[in-house]
């Protein structure tokens, strides 16, 4: 099956209109439940989907229930650290505290197997690939290994590989994954990978082509349904919020400048001006987002309305410093929900 958008939220609406014609008929250890607290019960299913984003800054569903900006950022960031902490992760997505054999980390993560694996860094090895013969077609990241079906692990890649075609100056990416749950991970997903796709193609001085997403089963799980048959009836979504265009230039040492204030955000540490003033302001916004989704926690855990209120001020100020608008919404979400809370806190 083929299907073929320019933005997102076409793709999804798309995907689960066909899921959603399915039978809930195929089961998994995910169904029942195996390395979780709760099953998802069974899962309707299509066999060998190619997905085609013809837009690839389309990548940010503008829908109020997949609105995931927050932890989509977060995994991506995940990724790039080059690490499989399992506290990174949990920060943003609590669902990975299922999927830790040690407690401490995950062992099917993407950092280690992008930058290090088997002592090789693979995004280095396609930048100087393609530098050296721009029409390659062995620009090929490897993420799931023949020893990941060895033993029991909760965790495995659910993503093959990741190829990078660099034609007529536009870089095109191929993905191919084994499984992918339509309703949560594709969504993140697909901003992940073709934000990789976007710092691979910055890093090469080269445009952004289409993205392509093959998969071997692509399912929705019954626990799912409801809010798949939400999201499909709202309907198509007619205006276009693509991502800014990343800045011309190597963009490695701002995402080196990000990941280190992530690091304090996520600790609890105040961000320092000095590094802000280091980011240009499309990376600038990035961090941003990750402050007020460190309110937005921290707003959340707190049961006095001043200190809330405080939180909802600057979420609303952060919201005024954004160099692109799109993201308010995402912003103005987290901020209702705190004004509305202010209600029943106490003074």
């Amino acid at each position: 099956m083929y299907i073929s958008a320019q933005t997102i939220d076409d793709l999804m609406h798309s995907v689960l209109s066909k899921l959603l014609e399915r039978e809930p008929n195929v089961f998994s250890s995910r169904s029942e439940g195996v390395n979780s607290t709760k099953g998802l019960g069974p899962s309707s299913e299509i066999i060998g989907a190619i997905l085609n984003l013809k837009d690839p800054r389309q990548r940010l569903s503008r829908d109020e229930t997949k609105g995931t900006i927050f932890s989509a950022l977060g995994e991506l960031l995940w990724y790039l650290s080059g690490g499989n902490n399992l506290d990174f992760i949990t920060y943003y997505i609590k669902r990975y505290e299922d999927e830790t054999e040690d407690g401490k980390t995950i062992f099917g993560g993407y950092g280690p197997r992008l930058f290090d694996l088997r002592g090789i860094n693979q995004i280095d090895n396609i930048l100087r690939l393609l530098k050296e013969k721009s029409t390659s077609r062995r620009a090929v990241i490897q993420l799931f290994n023949a020893e990941d079906l060895v033993g029991k692990h909760p965790e495995i890649p659910c993503t093959c590989t990741l190829q990078f075609l660099l034609r007529d100056d536009r870089l095109h990416m191929f993905t191919t994954m084994r499984s992918n749950d339509a309703f949560v991970g594709l969504p993140h997903d697909i901003f992940a990978f073709t934000m990789i796709q976007e710092i691979i193609a910055r890093s090469l001085n080269v445009g952004l082509g289409e993205y392509n997403h093959a998969v071997g089963s692509l399912h929705l799980y019954n626990n799912d349904r409801d809010g798949a048959e939400e999201y499909r009836d709202v309907g198509f979504h007619s205006t276009k919020f693509p991502m800014s265009k990343m800045p011309i230039g190597d963009p490695w040492k701002e995402i080196s400048i990000i990941l280190t204030i992530e690091d304090d955000l996520r600790n609890g540490r105040e961000i320092q001006p000095s590094r802000l003033k280091q980011l240009n302001p499309y990376w600038a916004d990035l961090v941003y987002i990750l402050y007020a989704f460190s309110l937005s926690k921290r707003g959340k855990r707190s049961t006095n309305s001043n200190d809330i209120r405080n939180y909802v001020d600057q979420l609303k100020t952060i919201n005024s410093k954004l160099e692109d608008k799109s993201y308010s919404i995402y912003i103005d979400k987290r901020a209702s929900v705190l004004e509305n809370k202010i209600a029943t806190a106490r003074p």
